[in-house]
């Protein structure tokens, strides 16, 4: 029987949703055949768009930019790890990613499959479950160079929370009263600084799209090898990717 294609990425389409703060995504014709004689998009997008890689770069300056990194890093067999059933901003901790650590043989592609390309487009997108640095660490210490998951971020999103400054002021306080402020605990990218500084360079892949094919195929022992193969940027924090998996 032939391999199974899959396409796990996000379409790039005008107005779609990004991380709060990145540009937006427009689409509109640049050139078209009535007026030039061709057709021509002209694209306005930031390097996080839709289904994307980061590279090191993306969290600090002297670490490498995504054209200084190996192509092997974008591809590989997949192990995945069912976070599927979590409750909203759930941290995820060593023990949950120990079952998918044990399949990892080197060169492995690790990736989170939590459901929640169920709620793209959604407020509640930003509610996913994320990584703690104590997981992160795990992932790296099992030899994971690139992982990828079917969420906004493999760190913890933040509530967008009031649009009144005072309010939303207010309420930050209140939360650091609550959590002793430590970023340390799920803020600040800890979880992408821990595995993009990993030892000879790592990728993180983030908003991929619904992951269950791919649980599927790895439960009846099946093959999953995936790629993330991104525009070629140059000094880059990352780029868009078309994100497929080869299952059999």
């Amino acid at each position: 029987m032939a391999p199974t294609l899959i396409d796990l990425t996000h379409p790039l389409t005008t107005g779609m949703p990004v991380y709060p703060g990145d540009p937006e995504v427009e689409l509109r014709p640049a050139l078209t055949t009535a007026t030039a004689g061709v057709n021509v998009l002209g694209l306005h997008l930031g390097s996080q768009s839709g289904t994307h890689v980061d590279a090191p770069y993306h969290v600090d300056v002297t670490w490498p930019t995504l054209d200084g990194l190996p192509l092997g890093l974008f591809t590989g067999p997949a192990v995945l790890a069912d976070l599927r059933g979590l409750e909203p901003r759930t941290a995820v901790t060593p023990g949950l990613l120990a079952d998918a650590l044990a399949l990892v043989t080197p060169g492995a592609v690790l990736l989170l499959a939590t459901g929640w390309p169920r709620h793209w487009g959604t407020d509640h997108y930003l509610a996913h479950p994320y990584l703690t640095p104590a997981a992160a660490e795990a992932v790296v210490a099992a030899g994971v160079r690139t992982i990828g998951v079917d969420a906004l971020s493999i760190d913890r999103t933040a509530d967008p929370g009031p649009a009144d400054p005072a309010v939303a002021a207010l309420l930050a306080d209140l939360a650091d009263e609550h959590d002793g402020g430590h970023p340390e605990e799920g803020g600040g990218l800890a979880a992408h600084r821990v595995l993009l500084g990993a030892e000879g360079g790592a990728v993180i892949a983030e908003n991929l799209t619904d992951l269950t094919p791919l649980l599927a195929a790895q439960g009846a022992g099946v093959p999953v090898e995936v790629s993330f193969f991104p525009l070629r940027l140059v000094a880059a924090d990352g780029a868009p990717v078309r994100a497929v998996a080869r299952i059999g």
